[in-house]
């Protein structure tokens, strides 16, 4: 059983279905041994957007201020949620190449003392048989995890080893500090539109419709730009 409290951020690629059920896979797992968890295909902005944007729920013009919105809400939410909702991360290797914004999530954990617990069984690899010393390095032991079932155990080892894994507020870069102060608001807003929908109604367009309203009256749109 995990240590209490432990929250892990569940980071790897999600753009097909398989990469999707992985990724569950990966958060059922810590999850049945204690832990919680943030997934970002579940938890993260994604789930609420993307859907209502394929189907035309919003007007052209409201579509478009949404989708280039989008970008900087999913951003500043994970920053945050790495930064100040979890105290460790596993990051999904599985793949011809690891996920480009994994490899950066990872990054920023690491950079901040929280533990990286790396997650392999792809035989692929572009260094003779192995992934690049920057990504293994990320690992305490440079070591990835090759069973799904072995994560839980590798990262009460990684918690146990990294010890207090919060970095104090002060001590975080000044435009690190802004997107999450932006990613609070963002997950703020989420909290809200997950209450919205009634029975009968199409719940999906109430709620983007929801996400689009709080955005705007709380000013979340109006990101502050650090030049």
């Amino acid at each position: 059983m995990a240590e209490t409290g432990a929250r892990v951020y569940c980071s790897g690629p999600l753009f097909c279905p398989e990469e999707i059920a992985a990724m569950r896979s990966i958060a059922e797992t810590l999850e049945a041994a204690g832990f919680a968890t943030f997934l970002p295909q579940r938890d993260g902005v994604e789930p609420y957007v993307l859907p209502a944007v394929e189907r035309g729920v919003l007007g052209s013009v409201r579509a478009r201020r949404l989708e280039e919105f989008l970008g900087r809400a999913i951003f500043a939410l994970d920053i945050h949620e790495i930064v100040e909702g979890c105290d460790a991360l596993v990051f999904n290797l599985n793949g011809r190449v690891p996920d480009e914004g994994a490899a950066v999530e990872a990054g920023v954990a690491f950079a901040i003392g929280k533990p990286v617990v790396l997650y392999k069984r792809d035989a692929r690899a572009a260094f003779r048989g192995h992934d690049n010393a920057m990504i293994r390095g990320l690992a305490r032991d440079y070591l990835a995890v090759r069973d799904v079932s072995a994560l839980p155990g590798a990262l009460e080892r990684a918690l146990r080893a990294a010890g207090k894994s919060r970095a104090p507020e002060n001590a975080l870069p000044p435009r690190l500090r802004e997107v999450c102060v932006f990613g609070r608001r963002v997950a703020r807003v989420l909290a809200a539109v997950r209450r919205v929908g009634e029975p009968g109604e199409d719940v999906e367009a109430a709620k983007i419709r929801a996400l689009v309203e709080l955005f705007e009256r709380d000013g979340v749109a109006e990101e502050p730009v650090t030049r």
